[in-house]
């Protein structure tokens, strides 16, 4: 790519090359939108390397970014054990060597490498001499310390590292502390619907408990927990029903099949819906009367933003980011992560004091435009890139 080729008429704007690992449109996706969204409109001119085609290109197209498909390494979990970090080791000279020169060929004045999944655009950007910005979506505390280590060491090669959270920073720091002086924490921006959110439905005797979940399908994201969570609300007496938004993640179809099993149980059949994808989500969150955020591991939470954003209450795990972005009992109720009947007893307390969902409801919405704005969100991140270029 050469400088012409990808900045047309603003040969003169500072060019900004993008790394990320998906093509998709799901939560980190959405939050580099916005970060392109922000440094276009600081005047940068942005350009995005994808390792896939899909439906993320035409979305960073019409902000005005160039975007190119071209292959390079992403982890999934298959790597990340001492065999497959050896062979993604091994793997590593030639693809540093070749990602180096696509890095000079763009004549990018830095580089932003979004999730620490694309391990070598930042050691390929040092080597070329290229200032780097990690954004780390990632609070990984499950696997064994070493192997966290070694996930995080190509991030000691950025120049500049924003966590989404205060728990992807502390993760990210416990193994490797040295990061710590270049490191820190911007809230992800969510933006909210275009029109205000129809309030809170007075709910009339006989009528049923509408609960709401968006999120991928995968253990991580506790979908499970929702379905006996709702199971035991309606053993409980409680006419509760459960839809769900998200398509499977690739390789956890296994999964799918056995939510679609449970949700075809007597306490269930009938009152579980598994929409798959959708987009948007407002007409679903508004259709509640609750939404859950019941995920084992969460390093910020953009649904539960958008659940707080759609003005209505949410009941959520009280884990890593989720517990900065929910203030319980006042922007929402926590629970602990797993447990499917504290859930459903958070739950049972939104149905059964209406004053109670109310007030977290419109507490939620205010905190969300107050804390979680895209506009500050983007004027941040580029204030950052300022900041490196200026360096």
């Amino acid at each position: 790519m050469s400088r012409g080729e990808a900045g047309g008429n603003r040969a003169s704007a500072t060019r900004i090359l993008v790394a990320h690992p998906s093509p998709d449109l799901y939560g980190s996706d959405w939050q580099l939108v916005e970060t392109v969204h922000g440094l276009i409109e600081a005047g940068h001119e942005v350009l995005v390397a994808l390792p896939l085609d899909g439906p993320l290109v035409a979305v960073l197209r019409d902000t005005g970014a160039r975007v190119a498909v071209m292959p390079f390494t992403v982890l999934r979990k298959a790597l990340l054990s001492p065999k497959g970090l050896s062979r993604l080791g091994a793997q590593s000279v030639p693809e540093i060597a070749r990602l180096r020169t696509i890095i000079r060929a763009s004549r990018a004045d830095a580089v932003l490498t979004n999730t620490v999944t694309i391990p070598w655009w930042p050691v390929a950007a040092s080597a070329a001499g290229v200032p780097v910005l990690a954004h780390v979506h990632e609070a990984e505390d499950t696997q064994r310390r070493f192997i966290r280590a070694g996930l995080n060491a190509p991030l000691l090669a950025a120049s500049r590292i924003v966590a989404n959270s205060g728990a992807a920073r502390d993760a990210l720091l416990d193994v490797q502390p040295r990061l710590a002086s270049r490191t820190e924490v911007v809230h992800n921006g969510v933006a909210g619907p275009e029109r205000p959110p129809e309030p809170l439905r007075p709910r009339q005797p006989g009528d049923s408990f509408r609960i709401a979940m968006v999120g991928r399908l995968s253990p991580r994201k506790g979908v499970d927990v929702a379905l006996d969570a709702v199971g035991l609300l309606r053993r409980s007496g409680v006419d509760a029903s459960l839809r769900v938004c998200g398509s499977v993640f690739p390789g956890y179809e296994w999964y799918e099949e056995e939510l679609r099993e449970r949700a075809t149980r007597p306490d269930l059949d009938g009152h579980v819906e598994l929409l798959g994808y959708v987009r948007p989500t407002w007409p679903v969150l508004e259709a509640a009367d609750a939404v859950v955020v019941p995920s084992r591991a969460e390093p910020f939470g953009n649904t539960a933003v958008e659940a707080m954003h759609a003005a209505r209450p949410l009941a959520a795990s009280r884990v890593q980011g989720l517990a900065e972005v929910v203030t319980d009992t006042v922007t929402g109720l926590l629970v602990p992560a797993d447990d499917a009947e504290a859930l459903a007893d958070a739950l049972g307390a939104l149905e059964a004091d209406p004053a109670l969902a109310t007030r977290l409801a419109e507490q939620g919405k205010q905190e969300a435009a107050e804390r979680f704005s895209v506009a500050g969100y983007r004027t941040t991140m580029a204030r950052i890139v300022d900041e490196l270029l200026e360096h």
